[in-house]
């Protein structure tokens, strides 16, 4: 018997069960804070960023000063504390309160661009890019994609030739979120041989001669988080800007994925359950031939479809967190739990456009947007087909 079994069974004993991790004290008031703060600073805000292309370096600022910014970071680097848990509380209460995946994207790109940094724990790099971020003062990127390599990380072509005390930096990235106003971009790069053990990661900062945005991407969704095309011309990076060492930027882009994998999880199920929750009052309200949609059967059976599969998404995304934080290294359940909520989120907007009708369709509507922004979770971070071949390998497949 283990030490938390046997804290379960002495606590059972005394007519108590075990406090839900998701919602103890310190979470609910995380959930009521992240709840408030969505509502006043972003959704008053959301339709003129969607206009605009991006979000104001002022909400970063703010989400710093609220808390929210650092959450899943240790205080020691600036952040807020917490873990991968409090991260999806956070996520869960912003998309309720009806913040979009574009928002939480674009605000929280550092949480791909800084893992890396944190865990390398160079003081000065921490200075340089980790402190000053989870203020809310700096942008980071992630760039990882390029115009001819997607999931294959393996096979980037990106180079960094040793050149003295600098790396030259020569190719494109592709598809970088929040690359147009990034202060500085965690790059991969080729700094040896061909496949995964050549691969390092490299900070290029805005400013380098060389470095540049070839172009901003028009999106079909995600309008307010601002997408970039990056391009790499002769671009001499400092050797201290090396995060890590030589040769170790695959296994460090791996070992991040799966807390990747679980945030896009996370988003698709909250996208999931809000859509549910603005259909249910939609069909309540709304009345057709002089009765409310709610009350037609086949109304109903799509709505318990939807409250299905958010509560099976939601469930398993959790465990499989759950699992993570307590040590559990098998990657098959991220990868499932991925699959499972982007799933029970393209069926949740699909169902809330189609019977919200013709105003599911209109700009104006909320569920319109959801259904467009949507559509990138189930290719971010892994495809729906990496994820099922991964899980495949491991079954030994």
């Amino acid at each position: 018997m283990t030490q938390l079994d046997e804290r379960r069974d002495s606590a059972l004993g005394e007519g108590r069960t075990p406090e839900d991790p998701w919602n103890t004290p310190e979470r609910s008031a995380l959930r009521e804070l992240a709840t408030t703060f969505t509502r006043r600073e972003i959704v008053p805000n959301l339709p003129a960023w969607e206009e605009s292309g991006e979000l104001p370096l002022a909400l970063h600022r703010a989400a710093a000063e609220a808390g929210l910014l650092g959450i899943g970071f240790p205080e020691h680097v600036g952040g807020s504390g917490g873990d991968l848990r409090d991260m999806a509380v956070t996520t869960e209460a912003m998309m309720e309160a009806g913040a979009s995946t574009g928002v939480l994207a674009s605000l929280f790109t550092h949480n791909i661009a800084l893992p890396h940094i944190v865990e390398h724990a160079d003081d000065d790099q921490i200075r340089r890019w980790a402190r000053p971020t989870l203020a809310g003062e700096k942008i980071g990127s992630l760039g990882i994609t390029e115009p001819d390599t997607g999931s294959d990380v393996a096979a980037i072509r990106t180079t960094a030739r040793r050149d003295g005390d600098h790396f030259v930096v020569n190719g494109a990235k592709l598809f970088i979120t929040s690359a147009v106003r990034a202060d500085f971009v965690t790059t991969a790069v080729r700094t040896g041989g061909p496949g995964a053990h050549g691969i390092s990661l490299l900070v290029v900062e805005k400013g380098m001669p060389g470095f540049s945005v070839s172009r901003s991407l028009h999106k079909m969704g995600w309008l307010c988080s601002d997408t970039a095309e990056l391009g790499f011309d002769d671009v001499r990076v400092p050797v201290s800007n090396l995060v890590g060492a030589e040769g170790t930027g695959f296994v460090q882009i791996m070992r991040q994925f799966q807390t990747e994998r679980a945030f896009l999880a996370v988003q698709a199920y909250a996208t999931a359950a809000r859509c549910l929750a603005l259909t249910l009052d939609w069909v309540r309200a709304r009345e057709t031939f002089g009765r409310p949609l709610s009350t037609r059967q086949v109304v109903r059976h799509k709505i318990v479809d939807v409250a299905t599969a958010v509560d099976v998404a939601r469930t398993y995304s959790r465990a499989a967190i759950d699992a993570a934080l307590a040590g559990d290294t098998d990657v098959t359940k991220i990868s499932m739990a991925k699959n499972v909520a982007c799933d029970a989120c393209d069926l949740a907007v699909d169902t809330a456009v189609q019977l919200h009708g013709g105003m599911g369709y209109l700009r104006e509507s909320e569920v319109e947007r959801h259904y467009r922004d949507a559509r990138i979770l189930s290719i971010g971070g892994g495809t729906t087909e990496i994820m099922k071949e991964i899980v495949a390998k491991l079954m030994g497949l």
